[in-house]
């Protein structure tokens, strides 16, 4: 191999070695990201009643008392 492209090899995995690192900062912040969503999930489903499969929210199933 010539000098001039062991230096061309090793410019490229400079550069695939920089867009690894941030790949994997990318990566890092969507994971943290996803976890904080899932538990602000958890917690409106809770409020809301939705986890235990009865809505706490208004009557349900009763008649209104007009009828």
């Amino acid at each position: 191999m010539t000098e001039d492209r062991i230096i061309d090899l090793e410019v490229k995995y400079a550069h695939q070695m920089l867009t690894l690192e941030e790949l994997q900062q990318a990566v890092f912040t969507q994971a943290r990201t996803i976890e904080t969503l899932k538990k602000t999930v958890k917690i409106l489903t809770e409020q809301l009643g939705l986890g235990n499969g009865a809505p706490t929210i208004g009557p349900g199933n009763e008649k209104p008392p007009h009828y």
